[in-house]
């Protein structure tokens, strides 16, 4: 490091910067909607326990809600519908902790080349 100019050592001090605000963010939004997906799940789980209380009679018939509006659906489409919905949401979880992580690792590793470089500037200055 001692033969950079203060020009080159700047630059770098700004792109490293810039770096761990980037992933900082990323990371405040990946985590915004890893809450957001939690919800969801909760929420289908719930779904789920309810109509698991209601009574499997002959005729199976539901209604799901459509806007304003509600179709008559099958029992069997209803549960294959909620499974379907609690897999893609499991699967984004994952993909979202995964990111997740890595944006925590890229932070991490930003703000230790900073305390690197500063450090090795006070080693240079005293």
């Amino acid at each position: 490091m001692s033969g950079l100019s203060d020009d080159t050592l700047r630059k770098i001090l700004t792109q490293i910067q810039q770096q761990a605000i980037q992933s900082q963010k990323q990371l405040s939004l990946v985590r915004a909607q890893i809450q957001s997906k939690e919800k969801e799940k909760k929420i289908l789980s719930l779904t789920v326990r309810e109509l698991d209380n209601v009574p499997r009679d002959g005729s199976g018939a539901m209604y799901k809600g459509v806007g304003k509006m509600f179709i008559e659906q099958d029992r069997k489409d209803v549960d294959s519908e909620h499974s379907a919905q609690e897999k893609q949401i499991t699967e984004e979880l994952s993909t979202l902790t995964k990111k997740s992580k890595y944006l925590e690792k890229q932070f991490d590793e930003a703000n230790s080349q900073l305390k690197d470089i500063f450090h090795s500037q006070q080693r240079q200055a005293a």
